[in-house]
C-alpha cells in the first residue's frame, strides 16, 4: 500500500486517494477494481452502460459464442477457476466475471445501465467533469477507460436493408426471441464470431446462405470438454498454476520476435501449411469449396479464426457458400453483387465492429482539445495506455494492445495506472500525464515493428485511413508486462494544483 502525503489528504481529502471513476466493467474494468483495492484505493465508481457485468461477455450472446483463447490463460491470475472446457463459452466466462466481482467485493462500486457519454478535463481543479446518459454529471480526479476494443457494432449501409420485412439483427445484439428452426437464414460474414454461429444454426436452419467477401485463414481449434480427472487436476493450486504457465509459453513461442506475422520466415510458412493441408483435408472431395475458401492474402492478414466445426459445416446440405459480398437488401432477401437475389427469413449481420474507433462512445476532451482532435485519424498512445495533453486518463486495451493474451495486458495495464495514482498520494501531484515526446517516440517504434508484416498487405479492421496498423501488438504478453514496468515512468509533466 502506497504512503499517503499530507498534502494528498488535502488534495484528495481524509484518506488521501484520489476520486477514480472507471468505465466499462468486462475483463478490463475489473482488472483496475479489483488492482486498486489491493493498493488501498477504495473511492472509485465503475460506469457499465449494459444491465450486467461482463462488458463483451455479457452483451455477445450468440449461438456459439466462445473465446479463442485457453480457458486458464484467459482468466486472471489472481482468481483461479474450475473451467468445465479447454475454452469456455459466453455464460461461462459471464458467470466467472460475475463471481470475481462478488468474492472481491466490487459489488458497491458498479453502476450498472449507465453510460459515461463526456468527460472534460478542467485544469482549474484538475478533475475530470463527466456527463451521464442518465443526465446526471460526476467528477473524478482520474478516468479509466476500459470500453474494450470490439464493443461497437458495425452496422452496414446496404440499401434496402430498413425495408426488409423479416426479423434482422447484429450478432453483438442478439435477438434470441426469433426461433430459427426450418428458416431460411442469411448469415452475412465469415469472421470468428461468423464461423461460430453457422454450426451451432445449421441443425436447425432450414436453409443457410453464408455471405463471404474473402475468406479467412482458419485453423482446428482442438476445444473439447475437460474429464473429471482433469478438472480434479486442474484445480489444484499447482495444476492451474502449470496450466497458465503451458499455454502462455504456447503462445510466446508462437509470436516470439514477430516473425509469425511476417511472411517469408519459418514460423510464418509453417503456419500458412498448416492452414493450407486444414483445407485440403476438410474439402478433399470438394475442391470448388476448397478453392473458395482459400485466401489470396499472407497469413494471418486479417484476424485468423480458430475454429473446429466450421469447415465440415459448410459440407452440409442445408448450406451454401456464397463467395461475393451483399450489394443490397430487398423486402423478402438479399442481394449479391452480381446481381443474383436470393429469398430469406432471417438475416443476422456479422459484419463486426468498429476497432479502430476507439472510445466512439465517449467524447473525451483533455488541456488543447478532444480526443479526436488530437489523434486526427490516427489513435495512438504511450504504451497503449496514457496519451499527452490528457492528465490521469488512462486506456485500458487502447491503440496498439491487440495482440498477446489481453487479459494479461490488461491486469499490467491496470497496475500501471495503479502506480501513478499511488505515486500521487505519495506526492499530493494532481495531475500526470505522458510528454508529447515520449508518446511520439514510442509510436513511431511500434509502427516501425508493423512493417513487412501481413497486416500491411490486406483489407483488415487493423488499419486506419492513412495506410498505418493503429490495433496491434506484434509481441506476446511477457515483453508487454516488462515494458510496462520498466517505461513506466517515462518523462512526463506533474503539477499539483495550488490549494
Amino acid at each position: 500500500m502506497s504512503k499517503v502525503s499530507a498534502r494528498a489528504r488535502e488534495q484528495f481529502g481524509p484518506a488521501g486517494t484520489p476520486r477514480v471513476v472507471v468505465v466499462g466493467g468486462g475483463y478490463g474494468g475489473i482488472a483496475a477494481g479489483v488492482k486498486m483495492k489491493a493498493a488501498g484505493i477504495h473511492t472509485f465508481t465503475i460506469y457499465e452502460k449494459s444491465d450486467r457485468v461482463g462488458g463483451t461477455w455479457w452483451d455477445n450472446r450468440y449461438p456459439g459464442c466462445e473465446v479463442d483463447v485457453h480457458s486458464h490463460l484467459y482468466s486472471f491470475a489472481f482468481k483461479p477457476y474450475d473451467w468445465s472446457r479447454t475454452h469456455a463459452k459466453q455464460a461461462e466466462l459471464q458467470g466467472y466475471l460475475e463471481e470475481t466481482v462478488s468474492e472481491q467485493g466490487l459489488g458497491p462500486h458498479f453502476r450498472l445501465g449507465v453510460a459515461v457519454d463526456r468527460a472534460e478535463w478542467d485544469e482549474t481543479t484538475h478533475t475530470w467533469r463527466l456527463t451521464l446518459d442518465t443526465g446526471e454529471t460526476d467528477e473524478c480526479h482520474v478516468l479509466i477507460a476500459a470500453t474494450g476494443f470490439l464493443n461497437v457494432p458495425r452496422y452496414p449501409d446496404w440499401p434496402g436493408l430498413d425495408e426488409f420485412a423479416g426479423p434482422k439483427f447484429h450478432t453483438a445484439r442478439w435477438e434470441s426471441e426469433h426461433d430459427l428452426t426450418g428458416k431460411t437464414v442469411a448469415l452475412v460474414g465469415t469472421g470468428s464470431t461468423a464461423t461460430q454461429i453457422l454450426p451451432e444454426i445449421q441443425p436447425i436452419a432450414g436453409k443457410v446462405y453464408l455471405f463471404q467477401r474473402e475468406p479467412g485463414w482458419v485453423m482446428p481449434k482442438g476445444d473439447r470438454d475437460f474429464s473429471p480427472a482433469e478438472r480434479a487436476v486442474l484445480r489444484s493450486y499447482w495444476g492451474h498454476r502449470k496450466e497458465r504457465w503451458r499455454q502462455l509459453w504456447m503462445i510466446e513461442k508462437g509470436v516470439w520476435c514477430g516473425a509469425t506475422y511476417k511472411p517469408g520466415t519459418p514460423r510464418n510458412d509453417a503456419r500458412t501449411k498448416a492452414c493450407l493441408d486444414y483445407i485440403a483435408k476438410v474439402f478433399a472431395d470438394r475442391p470448388d469449396l476448397a478453392e473458395l475458401v482459400t485466401p489470396t492474402y499472407p497469413y494471418p492478414g486479417k484476424r485468423p479464426i480458430f475454429n473446429t466445426t466450421y469447415y465440415p459445416t459448410l459440407l452440409a446440405d442445408n448450406v451454401e457458400l456464397v463467395p461475393r459480398a451483399v450489394e443490397k437488401v430487398t423486402r423478402t432477401g438479399v442481394v449479391d453483387v452480381d446481381g443474383v437475389e436470393r429469398a430469406v427469413d432471417v438475416l443476422v449481420m456479422c459484419t463486426g465492429f468498429q476497432p479502430t474507433n476507439y472510445l466512439a462512445r465517449i467524447e473525451v476532451v483533455g488541456r488543447e482539445g478532444s480526443l479526436s482532435g488530437y489523434w486526427a485519424g490516427e489513435p495512438r498512445a504511450y504504451l497503449g495506455i496514457t496519451v499527452p495533453t490528457f492528465p490521469n486518463f488512462f486506456i485500458l486495451y487502447g491503440p496498439g494492445t491487440n495482440g498477446g493474451e489481453i487479459v494479461s495486458m490488461l491486469e499490467r495495464q491496470s497496475e500501471y495506472a495503479v502506480r501513478v495514482m499511488n505515486r500521487m498520494r505519495r506526492e499530493g501531484v494532481t495531475a500526470v500525464e505522458v510528454t508529447r515526446r515520449c508518446a511520439d517516440r514510442y509510436h513511431e517504434w511500434l509502427m516501425r515493428k508493423m512493417d513487412g508484416t501481413s497486416w500491411q498487405m490486406c483489407n483488415n479492421y487493423f488499419t486506419v485511413e492513412n495506410g498505418r496498423i493503429v490495433t496491434q501488438w506484434p509481441y506476446g504478453p511477457t515483453l508487454y508486462g516488462a515494458m510496462t514496468k520498466l517505461l513506466g515512468r517515462p518523462s512526463e509533466r506533474a503539477r499539483r494544483r495550488s490549494i
